[in-house]
């Protein structure tokens, strides 16, 4: 059966092809569907988001060409992986605001397109200068990770948003990997063809530009903001609240949980575009392999989010099942403190074939982390989830930044040195998953408040006395009520285990 009525009790009335609950969102994930809007979005978002990172990671696979084309040193190409990352920070941040604003479909094929003549002009580059400035702009696209996350968590009720989170950020994560693999092939064919090797890396870069530019379209045309349509409909009918930026910014921000997010975020996501910049050049240089070699190898660490980032948001809603939102936690800790330790040991082997296995171990580790901290995401805020997302996306980014300035520019460390370093950081930066307490669920080592233990309280919180009055907090009322799983699996016996929150499907 599926709820079929209108948002805010609006006259719109739509039919979908998957369950839903009050509000709209799809209690079901087929990943084989690609019906509208639930599915067709998770398709659309995903695809871009790759796009874009195929095109933010793809002169890592060419370095060793491109170094020597443009006479670039150690600290050059340091500078520009930190580039390639950095301008993200700030538009992570300024894209889940856009998404709370406008929605996700705008501000995401706004950003790729913005970013794609970069790409496009990345192969003109001539300087250590302008190399730099390429991988800069280009690395702003790496914010649509944000609306990719936004979306998916507007399309997709609490029990299966883990796993929706999961698979389309791991997904579009494929792009760090599938780059690996691509660029050195295309770079071959085109010096097959009868270019110079410093010709044809410039020519291959017009392939992900093409497929970033296409994707920014698809989506503008194909995508839909939310399972009852897009923003600026919804605000002319009145089924929106035309919210206000300093109030969704000032609500964000001002929500600890967020920062804790950003930070252990810096040291799962962080490191893997930490990785993606610097795994190819280091079993290069360190065990003497070749171009297309290197590239494999580091391929099959970004190729892992095949399976491994989905695995984490599945694993988030798989235990948020029985044991609610202090499951996630506990998972998400777990996990991560897991991949530091192996990316310590990753630092410390020095045969090929050991540091490859490691390697593929650790990737799976440190990309689960990734999905199940956007399993837990999508509950700190219900009228600032944008904010939220782009606080914990631009932390990801800001931990690549810090990690490669401290670890991997200049001499200061050897890589493996470098590496050993970042895996006890990992360590260090999840131990504070222990401080995230929600009133109404509880944290790792607390169980919820007697005082304040309802989800209406917590995201009815979020709204003043005159905003409800106005209806503005409809939707956070309906999102409180289905959020309620995360309680958990009551014990027998107990007041709550007759308690069955209702359900829309």
């Amino acid at each position: 059966m599926e709820d079929n009525g209108g948002a805010m009790g609006a006259p719109h009335q739509r039919k979908f092809s998957l369950p839903v609950d009050s509000e709209h969102k799809s209690t079901k994930f087929n990943i084989f569907s690609v019906a509208a809007p639930h599915m067709r979005t998770f398709h659309l978002s995903w695809i871009s988001f790759c796009a874009c990172f195929i095109s933010s990671f793809a002169a890592a696979p060419l370095l060793p060409v491109i170094r020597d084309n443009l006479n670039l040193t150690d600290t050059d190409i340091g500078n520009a992986g930190i580039a390639s990352v950095s301008g993200a920070v700030f538009a992570r941040i300024m894209m889940g605001s856009a998404c709370d604003l406008v929605g996700p479909r705008i501000a995401s094929a706004s950003l790729i397109l913005i970013t794609s003549p970069a790409v496009y002009l990345t192969s003109i580059v001539s300087s250590p200068v302008t190399f730099f400035l390429a991988r800069f702009f280009t690395g702003f696209s790496l914010a649509t990770f944000v609306s990719t996350q936004f979306w998916m968590s507007s399309m997709f009720s609490s029990n299966v948003v883990g796993t929706a989170n999961g698979v389309a950020g791991g997904w579009g994560n494929l792009g760090g990997g599938a780059t690996q693999l691509i660029m050195p092939y295309v770079f071959a064919i085109i010096e097959h063809i009868g270019a110079t090797k410093f010709t044809a890396w410039r020519i291959a870069f017009f392939i992900p530009a093409l497929f970033q530019t296409l994707s920014a379209f698809a989506v503008l045309l194909l995508g839909e903001d939310t399972p009852d349509g897009n923003f600026g409909r919804l605000k002319k009918t009145g089924e929106k609240a035309k919210d206000k930026f300093s109030k969704v910014l000032y609500n964000g921000v001002t929500n600890y949980r967020g920062w804790i997010l950003a930070l252990t975020y810096g040291y799962c996501f962080g490191v893997e575009l930490t990785i993606d910049n610097v795994i190819a050049n280091y079993f290069y240089d360190r065990f003497d392999l070749n171009l297309h070699t290197a590239g494999i190898v580091a391929a099959s660490f970004g190729l892992a989010n095949l399976f491994s980032r989905p695995y984490g948001g599945v694993l988030s809603d798989v235990v948020a099942k029985r044991y609610g939102m202090r499951g996630r936690l506990w998972a998400l800790w777990l996990v991560q403190t897991i991949g530091g330790i192996l990316c310590v040991v990753l630092g410390l082997v020095d045969s090929l074939s050991s540091s490859i296995a490691i390697m593929l171990i650790f990737s799976v580790f440190v990309q689960a982390a990734c999905g199940l901290t956007f399993g837990v995401v999508p509950f700190v805020s219900r009228r600032s989830l944008g904010v939220i997302s782009g606080m914990t996306g631009g932390g990801g980014n800001v931990g690549s930044v810090l990690t490669q300035l401290i670890f991997f520019r200049g001499n200061r460390y050897t890589k493996e040195t470098g590496i050993t370093l970042m895996g006890v950081m990992i360590i260090a930066c999840t131990l504070p998953i222990v401080l995230i307490y929600f009133p109404q669920w509880g944290s790792m080592l607390l169980g919820p408040s007697s005082k304040i233990a309802s989800e209406e309280d917590y995201y009815l919180s979020e709204w003043s006395d005159e905003e409800k009055t106005k209806g503005y907090h409809i939707g956070s009322l309906k999102f409180a009520e289905n959020s309620r799983s995360e309680r958990g699996k009551p014990l027998k016996g107990t007041a709550d285990a007759d308690d069955d929150s209702p359900s829309h499907v």
